[in-house]
């Protein structure tokens, strides 16, 4: 069985011309369409380093030319291979893969055998509303057992954390399954492992109850990729009733591997060709928020003056 754990660092990549264009041309028409209809750069950073993860799997670890690999969304929007897939006697089993960006990285899992889930959340301030005011909104989101954890978590940002520790769980677990947010999360309850979590060792020690009931043929691994970012990826049984995803019968989990922009292209093969306005569009968009500050900056300026 194969396992696949890899991250790319969207926050602090910028883009040249030709590492942006190089991208656009890599992907799908219809998803560099989809890409450039974002608002902001970030997300749209953050969206172009999900599907380059993709295909540089799809090519690498699945052995589709790059030119070959159709991806499609399913009607909850998870992806999956549309090209058709010829498996080998010893191919170990069918991949399944689930991509996640939030905060400042893009992540993708991929396992063999068994359904794969996967969410990153970021330990951030709840915006313009204070914590409890978050705390409130997010009430039906997690059972009375769980919010009895998180409260008892320590500080402001500790139960900032544990709130996204057990959002991230439970949306790996809904990716897994591809029913979208149209599950009932106080169905889903998680009992957390006692282990610290760290960079360099996932755990696999957190339980899932589903409808108060323990699901032993759910594994859920859980890591950090720095002090801010949390991963959960959920692995589960398929169709096939010969083989749940016991600890004992997957091998030792994976630490996720950090890509730089080289890594994601260097199976790529262009798919389009060039278009320089793409460029000035996201350029735009970047230069948004600097222009932003500086008008801010002005403003306070003048005030001060």
């Amino acid at each position: 069985m194969g396992s696949v754990r890899w991250a790319f660092l969207c926050g602090s990549w910028t883009p040249s011309r030709a590492e942006w264009l190089l991208a656009a041309r890599c992907v799908q028409r219809e998803e560099k369409d989809r890409i450039g209809q974002f608002v902001f750069a970030k997300d749209a950073k953050s969206a172009m380093a999900g599907r380059l993860l993709l295909r540089r799997f799809v090519c690498e670890r699945m052995g589709i030319p790059w030119s070959q690999i159709r991806l499609e969304r399913s009607p909850k929007g998870k992806p999956y291979l549309a090209t058709p897939l010829k498996v080998g006697s010893d191919s170990g089993g069918v991949w399944s893969f689930n991509l996640s960006h939030q905060g400042d990285y893009a992540v993708l899992a991929a396992d063999q055998g068994v359904q794969v889930g996967v969410d990153i959340m970021k330990t951030t301030m709840p915006g313009s509303k204070s914590v409890p005011e978050f705390f409130r909104i997010m009430t039906r989101q997690f059972t009375a057992y769980e919010w009895g954890i998180i409260q008892s978590a320590g500080s402001e940002h500790q139960q900032l954390a544990a709130v996204y520790r057990h959002w991230a769980l439970k949306e790996s677990f809904i990716k897994a399954i591809g029913t979208g947010l149209g599950l009932d999360l106080q169905r889903v309850e998680f009992h957390l492992s006692s282990e610290p979590l760290t960079q360099n060792q996932p755990l696999r020690q957190t339980k899932m109850h589903l409808d108060e009931e323990e699901k032993e043929d759910w594994i859920f691994e859980e890591s950090l990729l720095d002090v801010d970012h949390h991963v959960a990826v959920a692995l589960g049984p398929t169709d096939k009733p010969d083989s749940p995803p016991r600890p004992s019968s997957l091998p030792p989990p994976t630490t996720f591997t950090l890509l730089s922009f080289s890594d994601l292209t260097a199976s790529a093969s262009p798919l389009t060709e060039e278009d320089p306005t793409y460029w000035d569009s996201f350029k735009t968009k970047a230069e948004g928020p600097q222009r932003q500050r500086e008008t801010h900056t002005s403003r306070q300026a003048a005030v001060s003056d």
